[in-house]
């Protein structure tokens, strides 16, 4: 039977190429979303690929979309993107209490919620491919992203330490830290800010997201059983170390 593949934040931008990378890889593939209603419908149209309605951020919800899941593909999850993230951006002077916990819940809480919710059925089925969305910005910081890059580089902490506890039940657990990708959240940066970013980039172009839906592919495969705690970074060599 196929392997069942969870995608959070997997109807939009990268999340959607991933989705449909899985998808081409044989996978049965469910995409979570959390609002746009809208968005999600025009996908799953598109696209065949099943959608789930639920807040990462929030355990409960995440357990109860599990088990649901569980349920409607007739498989437990085996294979899981950790991919939803948003922005809360300013200074720390600027930063409320209210936007720091916004983007680590979302962010990096959302790793714990559902790592934790399908890891046991991982073990159980000797089989598991985790792999955490992290940032360049977790890497090498960002100005006015304290909360941003907190929740990234803890993201790629969180994969070398449960990669550790997954190695002997054939759990993989890897990360990729993208660059700056063609999407919505990146088209929303000033046009002038926008090009003295490309112009860090030694490849000359912003990243595409099939770029990093390919890495997903790559690592969620079954003949990755070597690769495990590893950060990839696809960045058009922006940073490099």
């Amino acid at each position: 039977m196929a392997r069942v593949a969870l995608v959070t934040g997997g109807t939009r931008g990268i999340g959607a190429a991933i989705s449909v990378e899985l998808k081409q890889q044989g996978r049965i593939v469910v995409a979570n979303y959390a609002g746009n209603d809208n968005a999600a419908a025009a996908f799953h149209e598109e696209t065949g690929i099943r959608v789930a309605k639920f807040d990462v951020g929030h355990f409960d919800e995440c357990q109860l979309a599990v088990r649901q899941l569980a349920e409607d593909v007739g498989g437990p999850i085996e294979i899981l993107v950790n991919n939803a993230g948003i922005t809360r951006d300013g200074t720390l002077q600027r930063m409320s209490r209210d936007m720091w916990e916004a983007v680590i819940d979302t962010n990096l809480g959302s790793c714990f919620n559902l790592c934790k919710l399908t890891f046991e059925g991982m073990r159980a089925a000797k089989f598991g491919r985790i792999v955490n969305i992290g940032s360049i910005n977790g890497q090498a910081g960002q100005y006015g992203q304290v909360n941003y890059a907190a929740a990234k580089s803890g993201i790629h902490g969180f994969t070398k330490a449960l990669a550790q506890e997954g190695a002997r039940f054939g759990i993989t657990v890897n990360a990729i830290a993208p660059g700056y990708v063609d999407t919505d959240m990146v088209r929303a940066v000033p046009a002038d800010v926008l090009e003295k970013i490309v112009a860090r980039i030694p490849v000359g172009r912003l990243g595409r997201a099939v770029d990093i839906a390919r890495g997903v592919a790559f690592l969620t495969a079954d003949e990755a059983e070597f690769i495990t705690g590893s950060t990839l970074s696809i960045n058009g060599g922006q940073h490099m170390y």
